[in-house]
């Protein structure tokens, strides 16, 4: 599952990562928060052109939600991705995944929602979930303020591909909105403590402290990590739900929890286009100076093209 060794580019990666540790406290997270914020700003200089971006609130379940639009240079309508981002669900914002929601967008030849949703631990589990499907039956009664044709996939990374997931199989078991396609990136799905993967890459860009310290910020209990709308791996059935490209990275803590979904999904009968990088780390995708972070977002925007351009 993992390669012999690191990617060079992946190396290099985590060791500009290693400089910088995930704050455990809620006074180090309001430092991290700004910190991110800044060094998103300098890492999206001169970002991959799209045709257009618009920035709106829509409504959520417990006030407005920001949102930001990436629409394709082609004119017309376009299927809608609604994407989330990635951070444990306490991390991560509109700025952090502007250049990887660019991509999707030019790969994809599709728009891009990609959505703020609350973040724990000032809003623990089930704000999150609330607002990602809030966000997707909005972008779907409302597609002239989107410029959409109404065809929808949801996607995200970590954190956001676990929302991606359980937006799937909430408008699964709550008769819609129809969602074409699911691409969930190196998900937070189906993690647990004894996996080979956490046992052998826990320190590498993800330990076991940090993604306990996600789970105490968001779930608050293990009673809530047992929901299916928590973590979908506990579903008893996903046979209704989309189909789905999931990808994870050979060195990633959280890649046998992919791997896992991917075949509860298989056995379901859902179609799965399962893809692992073997030399790749957590989060790769996001870094414009990996190699493989290019292959694997054209390879989702393929997917997503196929299942939304198609139909």
């Amino acid at each position: 599952m993992e390669a012999d060794e690191l990617h060079p580019q992946a190396k290099n990666a985590l060791k500009r990562h290693q400089r910088f540790s995930l704050p455990h406290s809620e006074r180090g997270l309001h430092f991290f928060r700004l910190f991110s914020r800044a060094a998103s700003w300098i890492l999206n200089r001169n970002p991959p052109a799209v045709g257009a971006t618009v920035e709106r609130t829509i409504p959520g379940p417990d006030g407005s939600l920001s949102t930001k639009l990436y629409l394709p240079q082609e004119s017309g309508s376009f299927p809608t991705i609604v994407f989330f981002h990635g951070g444990g669900f306490v991390l991560g914002n509109l700025t952090t995944h502007d250049v990887l929601c660019r991509q999707l967008t030019r790969q994809s030849r599709c728009a891009v929602l990609s959505v703020a949703y609350r973040l724990a631990p000032e809003h623990p589990f089930p704000a999150a979930v609330e607002d990602a499907y809030t966000a997707v039956q909005w972008a779907a009664a409302n597609p002239s303020a989107i410029n959409s044709t109404g065809q929808l996939a949801v996607a995200g990374d970590s954190a956001g591909g676990n929302l991606a997931a359980v937006s799937s199989l909430m408008a699964a078991e709550r008769n819609g909105p129809d969602i074409a396609y699911q691409a969930l990136l190196y998900p937070a799905i189906g993690a647990k403590a004894d996996q080979q993967s956490i046992e052998k890459h826990s320190g590498i860009v993800l330990d076991k402290k940090d993604l306990q310290w996600f789970r105490d910020c968001y779930y608050g209990n293990e009673i809530h990590e047992r929901n299916p709308y928590a973590d979908p791996i506990n579903a008893g059935d996903l046979s209704s739900v989309a189909p789905a490209t999931i990808i994870t990275a050979g060195f990633d803590p959280l890649r046998d929890g992919g791997k896992a979904y991917a075949s509860q999904l298989v056995n379901d009968g859902v179609s799965v286009q399962y893809r692992n990088y073997e030399d790749m780390i957590h989060g790769f995708m996001l870094n414009r100076n990996i190699d493989r972070a290019h292959e694997a977002t054209a390879v989702v925007g393929s997917d997503l093209a196929d299942a939304l351009l198609s139909c």
